[in-house]
């Protein structure tokens, strides 16, 4: 097992390089492939109506007319130990972790993600749970039900969830739940050690609504993976040695189901840890999404670089994780890994 695990983590380090160099070539090498000159590069990084002066120390504050080699070695040194950026004889100190330094709003990137961290995750545990537990629950009874009306309806919900996008789904939840019907107050993040009744209630609509589009997908996989294990012979013989059923279909039925579950549950909330983007700016919630969303607008390309760079990192841990909770599910990956 601790071989497994060595293994696991030791891939899990060797993808992060690999997603922090394939970053850094998409923001710093392909606008060059595609024939942008440092100044243009520099341009983009300056923001709008910028003057030569400030493009002119913009190449010089990120080494862009140095060899390529030196620019990716100055954003990995940035990141392990921070950076320091000369304006105009005034330096201003990048701290370590650097993810990127804003020169349009003169603010760290990885200290303002940190402050929207808790927003931003508020909503991947709330709506996560929700769409797991309402998934499988689903599925599973859809399976033991086939055919039945409980089935048909459930299986037509899913459908739409699957089809309907979060920004369409959100708005129509705002005009009706909120502001016709009145059945729920305007979502506001309010902190958990605050107020936790008052953070429940206010990120209920948005975890509805983003839990809406993953259970959908979540109870139609459980149903397929059910109804091919309940038709295995070990089914039949579990039942003929007089288990009861509902042991029959929670331990020996669904249990083999959960490996894709739990495949798709990791990367799911990895994506959403790294900003629920549509959702936080539906609802006007200031997370991770809504910030990286304001950042493309302004086109404030370091607070982008670094948003991708922590979303990448939730991803490679939710997606290290799942690899060690199929060693949980079924042991034979540990000898197979």
């Amino acid at each position: 097992m601790v071989t497994y695990l060595l293994r696991r983590l030791g891939a899990g380090v060797l993808l992060l390089a690999i997603v922090t160099l394939v970053t850094f070539l998409i923001f710093y090498v392909v606008p060059r492939m595609a024939g942008q000159t440092v100044q243009q590069l520099a341009t983009m990084y300056v923001g709008k109506a910028p003057t030569e002066e400030a493009i002119q120390a913009t190449i010089d504050r990120l080494n862009l007319d140095q060899p390529i080699a030196l620019q990716f070695w100055e954003f990995i040194k940035g990141i392990f130990v921070g950076a320091t950026y000369n304006f105009g004889g005034r330096e201003v100190v990048c701290s370590a972790p650097c993810f990127g330094y804003s020169f349009q709003n003169y603010t760290e990137v990885f200290p303002e993600i940190v402050a929207r961290l808790p927003v931003t995750f508020s909503m991947a545990i709330g709506a996560g749970v929700i769409w797991l537990v309402g998934g499988v629950s689903v599925g599973v009874i859809s399976a033991i039900k086939k055919g039945s009306v409980f089935d048909r309806v459930s299986m037509g919900l899913a459908l739409a969830g699957v089809s309907l996008p979060v920004f369409f789904t959100g708005l129509l939840s705002l005009a009706f739940l909120v502001h016709s019907w009145e059945l729920f107050d305007t979502p506001r993040y309010t902190p958990f050690f605050e107020d936790p009744v008052a953070w429940a209630t206010a990120l209920f609509l948005p975890w509805i609504t983003l839990a809406f589009l993953h259970a959908a997908q979540y109870a139609r996989q459980t149903r397929a993976g059910m109804l091919e294990t309940m038709g295995e012979d070990y089914i039949r013989t579990a039942r003929a040695k007089g288990l009861p059923e509902w042991k029959v279909i929670l331990k020996h039925g669904l249990r083999p189901t959960l490996t894709p579950i739990v495949t798709i549950f990791g990367l799911d909330l990895g994506l959403v840890l790294g900003g629920a983007v549509l959702t936080e700016t539906v609802f006007s919630l200031n997370g991770i999404g809504r910030y990286a969303v304001q950042a493309i607008i302004s086109q404030d390309l370091p607070v982008i670089l670094g948003v991708t760079l922590f979303g990448a990192f939730f991803v490679v841990v939710a997606n290290l994780i799942v690899d060690l909770l199929y060693a949980w599910v079924d042991p034979r990956v540990r000898v197979a890994g």
